[in-house]
C-alpha cells in the first residue's frame, strides 16, 4: 500500500468535503499540540482507530502509513528521553505518530485533485498578497506524487545496503537515498523548466 494512495469507499468520511476534513483536521492537531498530556494523545489514538475502522480503508492500511516513521519515531523518542525524559518522549512519539496517521486518513478519504482544489480556494483570497494560488497547488500536487517515489527509493536502497551486508549501517542509507533523492528533484525541475513552470 503506497502512502496517503486514496482508497475508494462510500463510507461517512469519505462523503465528507475536503474542507471540512482538513478544518476538523486542524482542529484535532491544535488541540493535541497545546494539551499534549496523556490522556489527550491516548484519546488521539483512540480517536484515529474508530475512524479508520469508520473509514473502512482497515488497520492494516493505516499501519502501513505509519511504518516508514518508525526510524524517525525511533530517533526523536531517544532525543526526548535525553532531553525531558521518559513520559515526554511518550507523548512526542505518540503525538507524531496519532497526527500522521490523522493527516493520512484524510488523504487516503479524499480523492487529491478534491484537496487541490480546496487548496486553490482557500489561497485565493491572499493573490493580492503576491500568492499564486495555482502555483502553490502544484507544489503541493508535486509533493504527494513524489512521496510514492520516494518510499520506492528508500526501499530499493534498503536491498541494496542488505545485499551489501552493511543493514546496520545509516550511511550506507542515508548517503545513498539522498543522492537519489535529489536526483529525482532535480529531473521533476527540468521537466517543469521544460514546459515554462518557472517562468514569471
Amino acid at each position: 500500500m503506497l502512502l496517503g494512495l486514496y482508497v475508494p469507499g462510500n463510507s461517512p468520511l469519505h462523503r465528507r468535503r475536503a474542507g471540512t476534513k482538513l478544518a476538523v483536521l486542524g482542529v484535532l492537531l491544535g488541540v493535541m499540540g497545546v494539551f499534549r498530556t496523556a490522556e489527550v494523545v491516548t484519546g488521539g489514538f483512540v480517536a484515529l482507530t474508530a475512524l479508520t475502522l469508520l473509514s473502512g480503508v482497515g488497520l492494516r492500511t493505516m499501519l502501513a502509513q505509519l511504518r516508514p516513521l518508525l526510524w524517525f519515531a525511533v530517533f526523536v523518542g531517544a532525543f526526548q528521553i535525553w532531553l525531558s525524559g521518559p513520559r515526554q518522549a511518550a507523548l512526542a512519539v505518540g503525538f507524531l505518530l496519532v497526527s500522521v496517521g490523522l493527516a493520512a486518513l484524510v488523504t487516503l478519504t479524499t480523492r487529491t485533485q478534491e484537496l487541490l482544489d480546496c487548496m486553490v480556494s482557500g489561497l485565493r483570497p491572499l493573490r493580492r498578497l503576491g500568492v499564486d494560488p495555482e502555483r502553490a497547488a502544484l507544489t503541493m500536487s508535486l509533493t504527494i506524487r513524489s512521496i510514492p517515489v520516494l518510499l520506492e527509493l528508500s526501499q530499493d536502497v534498503q536491498q541494496a545496503r542488505r545485499a551489501r551486508g552493511a543493514e546496520r549501517s545509516l550511511r550506507a542509507f542515508a548517503v545513498p537515498l539522498l543522492i537519489r533523492t535529489v536526483r529525482h528533484a532535480d529531473r521533476v525541475g527540468e521537466a517543469l523548466a521544460a514546459r515554462g513552470v518557472d517562468d514569471p
